[in-house]
């Protein structure tokens, strides 16, 4: 069996070992050694990469007999000495977002209750899946804020980090978190003195070298509370790019950081304020083109007005619910949203016997369009040609 260096010392970077195994597998090489300090895929957390000797190391995994593999680009002689070498800041994140989980998964059991069942490291952003009381799948901003204060405050005060083997006897008694999920070799992660699991991961010496702990997201994940938080230089970054953000959108409001909520909410109030105006000057703009034409009148005497606005669906909505406040009148609308393809709005007095769903639908389905809904009220889309068609249905050519 390989001896896992990586347990009595995470911050080894280099180790000289030997080649116990190495076979091709699908253009690449799987290597044993007798000793690695590489962390394999386990447990949530990505396996390290580096170099043995020349080779690269694209992945590390425990195979089926429990002893570690490393995944090579070109193979290694069985029997050669050679020297390993991780990649450190790989490692090192991994290390800083492992310990935020632990202390997230900590403060969430002792403040709420949550049980943590799940945890992934993402090479951006990483997650704790969390089996919360009564089902709860949201975390509301005042809880959020309360984790974080508590796992923030243990990184400030530097509470050490411990990872050993306790003998079974010792095992018995000690206060874990939740039980281990395996019977043998377990091994114990304790942070300061409120937190304390089983876990064969990598971590670092004290709290404080993650420096930070950035919760940025709480929600539903297959009937679970997801937890997306950020550690470390990761949460450095995150802050960096968005305080970058927020300047820059506050130099181009001429405004500060701290008043940007109260000058985007009145430019809102502003942009709805001009957007009601200018939505009533075209609707005002498209009923006076429309009585200033000469309208089509059928026999029955309905009044037919089929036309394009500029505009959107709402707009001709409400031009449509105006024209038909007229008696025997029949309005059909359309609004181009690309070149050769509109939105329809069908719509018809109460005193005309007209089925407007079945108008749109009957016009639309031919030119490969789609419409339809009740007698006096339709809606649909397709290209621009199914208007005049369901002009010439009602009235003729």
């Amino acid at each position: 069996m390989t001896e896992r260096l990586y347990y009595d010392d995470a911050y080894l970077t280099e180790f000289d070992a030997v080649v116990t195994e190495c076979r091709a597998a699908e253009g690449k090489y799987v290597v044993r050694l007798d000793r690695s300090a590489f962390y394999p895929t386990s447990g949530g957390q990505p396996y390290d990469t580096g170099t043995l000797g020349d080779a690269r190391v694209i992945d590390v995994y425990v195979g089926e007999d429990h002893d570690v593999y490393h995944v090579t680009d070109r193979p290694l002689a069985v029997g050669e000495a050679l020297r390993g070498r991780i990649d450190w800041p790989r490692r090192f994140d991994h290390m800083q977002q492992h310990a935020g989980d632990h202390m997230i998964a900590s403060a969430l059991w002792r403040h709420l209750g949550g049980v943590t069942i799940g945890l992934h490291l993402g090479e951006t952003v990483s997650t704790i899946d969390v089996d919360m009381p009564g089902g709860a799948t949201h975390l509301s901003p005042e809880e959020v804020r309360l984790i974080e204060r508590d796992v923030n405050e243990r990184i400030q005060r530097d509470v050490p980090v411990r990872c050993w083997f306790p003998t079974p006897d010792e095992l018995e008694v000690l206060p874990l978190r939740k039980k281990p999920t395996v019977k043998e070799h377990v091994r114990v992660v304790a942070i300061g003195t409120d937190e304390m699991v089983a876990c064969g991961g990598t971590h670092p010496a004290t709290a404080g070298q993650l420096g930070l702990v950035k919760i940025v997201g709480a929600a539903p994940a297959r009937g679970k509370l997801r937890v997306s938080f950020l550690a470390g230089m990761r949460a450095y970054g995150d802050y960096q790019a968005k305080y970058d953000v927020a300047q820059q959108t506050a130099n181009m409001l001429s405004t500060a950081v701290e008043n940007l909520p109260a000058h985007v909410s009145a430019m809102q109030e502003a942009l709805r304020e001009a957007e009601f105006a200018l939505n009533r000057l075209r609707r005002e703009a498209a009923l006076t083109a429309i009585a200033a034409e000469p309208p089509t009148v059928r026999p029955d005497g309905v009044r037919v007005v089929a036309r394009m606005l500029e505009g959107d669906v709402n707009l001709i909505k409400d031009v449509a619910s105006r024209l038909i406040k007229q008696p025997k009148t029949a309005a059909l609308l359309g609004a181009e949203v690309e070149p050769g393809r509109a939105v329809f709005v069908f719509a018809r007095a109460q005193d005309v016997d007209i089925h407007m769903g079945r108008l749109l639908s009957d016009a639309a389905k031919p030119l490969g369009g789609k419409g339809g809904g009740r007698p006096d009220f339709a809606q649909g889309g397709g290209v621009t040609e199914i208007l005049e068609r369901a002009r010439e249905m009602l009235v003729g050519k």
